[in-house]
């Protein structure tokens, strides 16, 4: 039975993993700079990780949520102390497009509207309501289109005011950073403006945090920056390292209604676990520190690199570089970059290169793509 074709792939098969080092079949090694769309966060194979998971497994792996399970109110007092948002509640799911799902409901319920406001370039998921807030036409069928959604530019800020006069919305969704987008910050003043006006308008302010959370831009949450506090923050990928593990921090505001979310696999314990191991490393080894630290150096490296870099965009190790669209090599870079340097990276179309390594990175590793990138793009001079 042949798989359903879901993206274009290299012909790597990877074996084994450690840190920042990805090893194929043949031996081959490749320093990761794309944590697989930024899932690896404390780094591929942690022996904290890996112990943790296999005594939990030797234990219990998993049972429904209809019983107590310890590991939950762990995780949920772990997040409180790192995150910075004590009174909040957790709820657990697997994955970054069912919490966006889940917040969308809860505002919904909470307010009884139905209709949100998002933003072009945005990308919240693939399932119906998530996929429906997300600016790709090509990935949102008739089914999906059917949720009352507009959609404006980040950072424009009468747009902003006139859809609010327009229309009383359920929520307003964005995200810390724009990821797919191509790394893209809405400014502090912004999502201020966005914080005031759902605080007037009773509007739910959901902070999609699945790509741009979890420490990557020296932070725990990247509109930490701004100084604003969301009504939810939802939570995924690099929160449980590649274990399928999501979630929602809801607001002390919300009254619990007993049935309203539910989940089969979210909290499980292998999925509390993996995540309670991530904070622990975090937090050891200081890696949000470490992700300004060498965010800092790569900016400072190729921020002013300007015979081949158009715009540097992002913080921490959520880095997008947008190439020159008249140079040579702005199209084949990243090929380039994998096929003769051995070297992973992400895209966000075709001349921007997205950052989003682990956050274990270290400087030497850092300099080594910094010195290939500019060898490579020197090359196509």
């Amino acid at each position: 039975m042949p798989l359903f074709p879901v993206y274009k792939t290299w012909d790597i098969n990877a074996v084994k993993a450690r840190g920042c080092v990805i090893t194929d079949d043949k031996g081959r090694e490749y320093l990761d700079l794309y944590g697989g769309h930024a899932v690896i966060s404390i780094g591929h194979s942690h022996p904290v990780y890996v112990k943790a998971l296999s005594q939990q497994l030797q234990r219990i792996g998993f049972y429904s949520n209809a019983i107590v399970n310890p590991l939950q109110e762990r995780l949920a007092e772990a997040l409180t102390r790192i995150s910075g948002y004590p009174g909040y509640s957790l709820f657990l799911c697997n994955s970054g497009a069912e919490a966006n799902e889940n917040a969308l409901k809860l505002a919904s319920f909470r307010n009884g509207r139905d209709r949100v406001l998002a933003f072009k370039r945005s990308f919240h998921g693939r399932t119906s309501g998530a996929v429906a807030l997300t600016d790709n036409p090509s990935i949102c069928s008739p089914f999906n289109a059917n949720h009352r959604v507009d959609l404006i530019d980040l950072d424009d800020f009468e747009a902003l005011e006139k859809t609010f006069t327009q229309h009383r919305y359920a929520a307003v969704i964005v995200e810390g950073i724009q990821g797919v987008g191509g790394i893209r910050e809405p400014s502090a003043s912004f999502l201020q403006k966005i914080r005031d006006l759902c605080t007037a308008r009773d509007t739910v302010l959901i902070l999609d945090e699945v790509q741009s959370g979890y420490g990557r831009t020296g932070k725990f949450f990247a509109h930490q920056h701004a100084g604003i506090r969301a009504d939810i923050i939802t939570m995924a990928k690099g929160m449980g390292n590649g274990f399928p593990v999501g979630g929602l921090l809801i607001a002390p505001s919300f009254t619990p209604v007993l049935g309203q979310l539910g989940t089969t696999f979210g909290g499980n314990y292998l999925a509390c676990t993996a995540a309670l191991a991530v904070l622990q490393v975090m937090e050891e080894e200081d890696l949000m520190g470490n992700s300004a630290r060498i965010g800092s150096l790569v900016k400072n490296e190729l921020g002013n690199f300007s015979e081949g870099i158009r715009e540097f965009r992002g913080r921490g190790l959520m880095i997008g570089l947008e190439l020159r669209q008249d140079h040579p090599a702005s199209s084949t870079l990243r090929d380039d970059i994998l096929m003769k340097g051995q070297i992973f990276t992400g895209a966000a179309g075709p001349n921007i290169i997205r950052l989003l390594p682990p956050l274990c990175l270290n400087e030497e590793q850092a300099e080594t793509f910094i010195k290939f990138f500019k060898q490579c793009y020197t090359s196509h001079q």
